[in-house]
Formats: structure tokens, C-alpha cells, sequence
């Protein structure tokens, strides 16, 4: 009689599937391809089976490798950073500028990840191929203060039975000594501060590459305005 040994199931999953999962965190996490681009609008690319796709062109100014952090080092972790763009020495702090060897960077960022890179190495969008799946990380559109039809939707009230100028107020906020003993409940949609928050969109497919012009076109919508700074990383 043959006996097959499989692991135990754990919460619903066998340990070969939870390993290997994690083994794919890790390696899309600390080995990966990533650039930093600017978010230049929504373009339309066709297949060529006449499918019209939606993308996003991004396109990347010089990037370059400004410190590689090792795990075995005194960082105690592996890490990349890079900057993006290039500006006046005069404008950059002189700490940044003792950091950076006297180069001036528009932005600097660090990625987590075990790539062997050196310092002053280039990234270019050649990095990436078409077909790859990425995710894009970077900050919403900024809309400042504002009320709750248009932070969350509101109908807003009704402009009969003599509510002459509510049309867009949020109500009650239930502050009676019934619900939350006299105070206002945590969580309680209200008017505040709209967008500039940092948001990751996963799953998207580079559509096309454009290396004359330093562009890359990834699938979808992605955060930000026009001109935002945007974070592509691999999946």
C-alpha cells in the first residue's frame, strides 16, 4: 500500500502553499525592476486584433543610484536609493548635496529590494518589457477642504419644506446622548481634507515602451495629476 504525505492544513491552506507564497513575496519584493516617472496623461493603445486599450504615459527624466544600503552593513537592510531628475546645486540643501556627492536631484527615493546595483548606475525605462505586470504608487489629486457631497457623496437635503439653503448639508451627526453618550462617534463622515493620499495601484500591464522619448504606457488609470511623481515597481 502506498502513502502520500501532505502537510497539515492550516486556516484553510496546505504549508507548501503558504511557503510558497511567501517565497513569492519575497522574491518580487527584494528582487525587482522599479523607476520613478511623472504621470503626463491617458492615451489609447490599439492591438492587433483591434482591441482599444486605456494607459497611462509616464515618462521618466535620468535616474541614478545614489546609495546602496546592505543587509550585512550598517543599514541592517537591503535597500536602493535613487534620484530622480536633475536640478540646481544651489537649490538643494547642503546636507542632501554632501549625500549626494555635489549632484542635485529633483526627488529622491529608496526601494527595498537585493538588486545589485552600484552607485551612479542609470535606470532607464528599457528596464521593463512589454507584458509586465507593475504597480504604481504616488498621491492623489489634492482637493483641500472640502464638504461631504463631494468628499463622500452626499444627496444632500431637500430644497422643499422650507430648507432653503441646505441643499448640500451633512444632517445630523447623531452627537445625542443616545448613541455615543453625548459625544460624536469615531468615523463619522463628515467635511474635512480631500486627496493627497498616498494610494498603490496593482496589476497593471506595461502597454508600450518609448525609449527616444523616455516614456513607458502602463494599463489603466493611475494616481495623481499631471506632473505627479509616481513610484513603478514590478510585481
Amino acid at each position: 500500500m502506498l502513502l502520500t504525505l501532505r502537510p497539515l492544513p492550516v486556516g484553510g491552506r496546505d504549508l507548501w502553499q503558504i511557503a510558497s507564497k511567501r517565497f513569492a513575496w519575497r522574491r518580487r519584493h527584494f528582487l525587482m525592476k522599479f523607476i520613478l516617472a511623472k504621470k503626463e496623461g491617458m492615451t489609447r493603445i490599439y492591438t492587433e486584433d483591434g482591441r482599444a486599450l486605456a494607459g497611462t504615459v509616464l515618462k521618466t527624466e535620468p535616474v541614478f543610484v545614489t546609495q546602496v544600503k546592505a543587509k550585512d552593513g550598517k543599514d541592517k537592510y537591503s535597500a536602493v536609493q535613487v534620484g530622480f531628475g536633475t536640478r540646481k546645486a544651489s537649490r538643494v540643501g547642503k546636507a542632501v548635496l554632501g549625500h549626494t556627492k555635489g549632484k542635485g536631484y529633483k526627488a529622491i527615493r529608496e526601494f527595498r529590494t537585493d538588486e545589485p546595483l552600484e552607485v551612479g548606475s542609470q535606470i532607464a525605462v528599457d528596464t521593463f518589457a512589454v507584458g509586465d505586470t507593475v504597480q504604481v504608487s504616488g498621491l492623489t489629486k489634492g482637493h483641500g477642504f472640502a464638504g461631504v457631497v463631494k468628499r463622500h457623496g452626499f444627496h444632500g437635503g431637500p430644497r422643499t419644506h422650507g430648507q432653503k439653503h441646505s441643499e448640500r448639508e451633512a444632517g445630523s451627526i447623531g452627537g445625542s446622548g443616545g448613541r455615543a453618550g453625548g459625544r460624536v462617534a469615531k468615523n463619522i463622515k463628515m467635511a474635512g481634507r480631500m486627496g493627497q493620499d498616498r494610494v498603490t495601484v496593482k496589476n497593471l500591464k506595461v502597454l508600450a515602451i518609448d525609449l527616444a522619448a523616455n516614456e513607458i504606457t502602463v494599463s489603466g488609470a493611475v494616481p495623481g495629476a499631471r506632473g505627479t511623481l509616481l513610484e513603478v515597481v514590478s510585481e
